[in-house]
């Protein structure tokens, strides 16, 4: 059972097993990947939006993610995309939306007073033994969860982009978390089919955005010193250590490779390579010229076109067939309740 902490009882939720309504609220890219990922798995989900509109918008998006999961043998064995489909109760307002909820996740703006404000008002609503998690890729989960009157039953699970199609989920609890809160949470994530990574403290960006920021800032470095250009940059990651660190992490492919040698790589290069402190200046002028990306059109690459739909395509096919492996590595389609 979970512990006391400051005179308040214990959370009633013992085990993920006891949960059964998941609230998501948020409508988004990410919230509505979430939302069609607890329905998969077979949970109760209301979508609690902001309006009527965007409760479509998201009832469209995850519609056709849900037949792109059944086309690639992704759904339970004899559903359909309306069998999953009728799972998902879009609802405008917290009111209504929370209650009842065993479990309420949100993904609204990646902003601290927008989520304070959010998290103050479910509170209002939510079952008092519910447990309240933030999808947030970054923010502190200890300042969030400062406006809560039980702070203790909240904790981050981070989905990575695109949600419906990525395994990792990173666990991280806030200063006054609760730990069975975090094992509850670890717990969920795993009957609904993801891999989740039980984070034992929080840290910013938590440790896929540290990790992925540390590549970046190096390679732009290597593009803005001239030694290779962003395509060759991003074909030795895709080539070489992509493909290795997706078998093996990149720890324990230095155990494979010999600690002696790493080290001695270590002692000459680590002082050759950025170690700055701030924003690429190389980000800085594409965001100030307004090239952000596929939003955009372009970034350090062109996103127009048949070429950036195709890239886009290509991607998701492979994370559909990585999930597809996944799944036969345990014998089975997405877990069930």
């Amino acid at each position: 059972m979970a512990q006391e902490q400051d005179g308040t009882l214990p959370l009633n939720v013992k085990n993920a097993k006891d949960i059964k309504v998941i609230a998501n609220v948020g409508t988004g890219t990410m919230g509505h990947a979430i939302a069609l990922q607890f329905a998969l798995a077979g949970y109760e989900t209301r979508l609690v939006g902001r309006s009527e509109a965007s409760l479509d918008r998201s009832m469209g998006r995850i519609r056709a993610d849900a037949e792109t999961f059944a086309g690639a043998g992704l759904l339970h064995a004899g559903e359909t995309v309306e069998d999953v489909l009728a799972r998902i109760t879009p609802i405008v307002g917290y009111e209504q939306g929370v209650a009842g909820a065993d479990f309420v996740i949100e993904s609204v703006a990646e902003n601290l007073e927008v989520k304070q404000s959010v998290w103050r008002e479910i509170e209002k609503f939510a079952p008092k033994d519910a447990i309240f998690a933030t999808n947030t890729s970054g923010l502190s989960p200890t300042a969030i969860q400062s406006v809560l009157e039980r702070p203790e039953r909240f904790v981050v699970a981070h989905f990575w982009n695109p949600a419906q199609l990525m395994p990792l989920v990173e666990v991280v609890p806030g200063a006054h978390t609760d730990p069975h809160v975090v094992d509850v949470t670890f717990d969920l994530m795993n009957l609904i089919g993801k891999k989740p990574a039980k984070i034992k403290k929080e840290s910013l960006g938590f440790v896929g955005n540290r990790l992925q920021m540390a590549v970046l800032r190096e390679e732009f470095h290597i593009i803005q010193e001239g030694i290779a250009d962003a395509a060759t940059v991003d074909d030795v990651m895709k080539y070489s250590l992509g493909r290795r660190w997706n078998l093996v992490g990149p720890v324990a492919s230095i155990d494979l490779g010999g600690l002696d040698v790493f080290y001695n790589i270590s002692t000459y290069l680590f002082d050759d390579m950025d170690n700055g402190t701030g924003p690429s200046p190389l980000l800085a002028e594409k965001v100030k010229e307004g090239n952000l990306g596929a939003k955009t059109g372009r970034g350090f690459f062109s996103w127009q076109g048949e070429d950036g739909k195709r890239v886009i395509e290509q991607r998701d096919k492979a994370l559909l067939r990585a999930l597809k492996e996944d799944a036969a590595e345990v014998g089975k389609q997405p877990a069930e309740v």
